[in-house]
């Protein structure tokens, strides 16, 4: 086996110590006034922070010391640092616009070290490993910039008032130290066929980057926001279907379109009908004589004429109508159960 060089085990710490840099220069930016490069600063952070892992498992330069660092890389970078720089932005000494940063910091921390905690369950499903628990520490830093960002593309306006800012601090933290899923990009599998519409986005994408660099950042994050509905349904649905745990990205697409498919030829309720063959069909034979008769499925019944055919003809209508009901309710009762219609 190939012994990894000290040199290349070094140069992931490295790039973990670049993003610590970054976000503690972040809090340096705004308390010169230059919010833009304080938001720069917590983007090359989160870049700096998403290759130093890569790099590690590419290298096999994987250590116990370099997952510490980085937890503690994270919690100064999109923990302490967004929060310093939305208290200094608000630059209005307001004591509950501390508390909110307080509040960020400590739930972002506590994140961490749940995160760290996790790493060592083995009591997890399969499929945990291509979600995170809660919003991770990067995307929740940059959340958290959203007023800063907003106001310095559009200015000032309800995002930039006080309230509005410590809420929607309090709610990423909340978002941060909750249970709910979020997709990691670390699993994400591209088809063969999506190689090259992605590369035009990705291209695209840079360029909105250079061209709008705030509005596109802005996109990206409430993109990301929007997408924890899918990820809450995405981790439902393999928790009720063990059979897709271990299989490729392709069968699961597989047996889900199954799933939706068996839904769509299930078959429809009967239709229930109040009366027993009113829907067949109805055959009125031609006159012949005195006596019509109406044919339903099959079956043939004389009709009331009003009058005698024969010399016994009177007899058999008294008797005809005395076996019926004498008013008109009884007669549609009658044709109703035989399934005929009123003459």
């Amino acid at each position: 086996m190939v012994r990894t060089a000290p040199g290349v085990r070094l140069l992931p710490n490295a790039i973990t110590v670049a993003a610590l840099c970054a976000g503690l220069s972040a809090v340096q930016f705004a308390l010169q006034g230059s919010f833009a490069l304080a938001i720069v600063g917590v983007v090359a952070a989160a870049v700096l922070d998403s290759l130093d892992g890569r790099i590690a498992r590419l290298l096999d330069a994987t250590s116990r010391m370099g997952a510490e660092l980085d937890s503690l890389s994270d919690a100064i970078s999109f923990g302490v640092a967004p929060a310093l720089v939305l208290f200094v932005w608000q630059a209005d000494g307001n004591r509950a616009g501390w508390i909110a940063a307080l509040v960020f910091a400590v739930c972002m921390v506590l994140r961490l070290a749940r995160f760290n905690t996790l790493l060592d369950d083995t009591d997890k499903p399969p499929f945990a490993s291509e979600f995170f628990v809660g919003v991770p520490a990067p995307a929740g830093g940059l959340l958290a910039l959203m007023p800063v960002i907003l106001t310095l593309e559009f200015g000032t306006g309800w995002w930039s008032t006080g309230p509005v800012v410590w809420l929607w601090l309090i709610a990423i933290a909340a978002l941060a130290i909750s249970r709910l899923p979020t997709l990691s990009l670390k699993s994400v599998s591209v088809p063969a066929k999506a190689v090259a519409p992605l590369l035009v986005g990705v291209g695209l994408l840079v360029a909105a980057i250079v061209q709008y660099p705030l509005i596109a950042l802005s996109v990206a994050l409430l993109l990301y926001l929007a997408h924890i509905p899918y990820a809450l349904y995405r981790h439902a649905w393999l928790a009720n279907h063990p059979e897709a745990w271990d299989v490729p990205a392709r069968e699961r697409r597989a047996i889900r379109r199954s799933g939706r498919r068996h839904r769509r030829l299930g078959l429809r309720r009967p239709i229930r009908s109040r009366i027993a063959g009113a829907s067949l069909p109805r055959v009125r034979l031609p006159r012949n004589g005195s006596a019509q008769q109406t044919v339903t499925a099959g079956r043939s019944r004389p009709s009331d004429s009003g009058g005698s055919s024969s010399g016994s003809g009177s007899a058999g209508s008294g008797s005809s109508t005395g076996s019926r009901a004498s008013d008109g309710s009884g007669r549609t009762r009658n044709w109703r159960r035989l399934g005929l219609r009123k003459q």
